[in-house]
């Protein structure tokens, strides 16, 4: 009996099968570029009763600077003036928030570095207001990791830091909550910070879209963030520009801003 021909070597099938083969490399390319959209991965999650936006970076794969003042000396102030800047050499932000507090002039507090610059020096010790609850600290990007380090830490260590801006208090060191946080205080405010893994290959950023208390917040990075030091930024100011979940807050002008900075599409 004679057998039928292999129907992949008819030469009918030939133009199917090159079809096909387009289709399923357009797939893996869409694929790819899927895996490759976001250079910030950011959602909405809640935690105790409170929703936040979390944002998470790999600092070995994407630019995290900071910003605070333009070519004339100004002070951005905003997240738009920032992208403004950017546009000229084809750059945009991915991802922005307010990074440290500042005086009424937006000049930083305390420690405040960009492009290897001090621009402000390190503020230890105890001191007024929130950025002087010590222990305070210290968020530093180097080159393919960033740390939160508390003051006195990162002033024994000294790390080479590209960018880098204190505030206060730290949340989490080491693991541990700071021990002034209250766990019923009534102190609640929209409060948004920074925490890192303990190797600097994982940077989480988070703001509350309700008013919350320290304690909350630090728990926050602790025991659902799982990064074993996080920061304060600041409270009520907080703002946050995530174009991922379409979100660009607006308000009055900022001091320092962290951005994550890509090739404007």
């Amino acid at each position: 009996m004679r057998r039928c021909a292999d129907s992949a070597s008819h030469p009918g099938h030939a133009p199917l099968i090159q079809a096909a083969l387009l289709v399923l490399a357009a797939l893996v390319l869409l694929l790819l570029s899927l895996t490759k959209a976001h250079a910030v991965d950011c959602k909405d999650i809640t935690h105790k009763g409170a929703t936040y936006s979390v944002c998470e970076v790999d600092p070995a794969q994407e630019d995290i600077r900071l910003f605070l003042y333009d070519k004339e000396g100004l002070p951005y102030g905003h997240f738009s003036a920032v992208d403004s800047a950017l546009e000229a050499d084809g750059k945009t932000l991915a991802f922005a928030m307010n990074a440290g507090m500042y005086h009424a002039d937006r000049a930083p507090v305390g420690l405040y570095v960009e492009n290897g610059t001090e621009v402000m020096n390190v503020v230890p010790g105890p001191g007024p207001g929130n950025f002087g609850m010590v222990p305070n600290g210290i968020f530093c990007v180097g080159d393919g990791s960033a740390q939160v380090y508390e003051t006195e830490d990162f002033q024994d260590r000294g790390p080479a830091c590209t960018f880098a801006t204190q505030s206060g208090p730290m949340l989490v060191i080491a693991g541990k909550l700071h021990p002034r946080f209250i766990k019923d205080s009534t102190s609640r405010h929209v409060r948004n910070g920074v925490g890192t893994s303990a190797d600097g290959s994982r940077v989480v950023f988070a703001i509350s879209r309700q008013a919350v208390n320290f304690h909350d917040f630090g728990t926050l990075f602790r025991d659902i963030l799982k990064t074993p030091n996080a920061l304060y930024f600041d409270g009520s100011v907080s703002r946050l520009h995530a174009p991922q979940i379409n979100r660009s807050d607006l308000g009055r002008q900022l001091g320092p801003i962290v951005g994550v900075v890509t090739d404007k599409n």
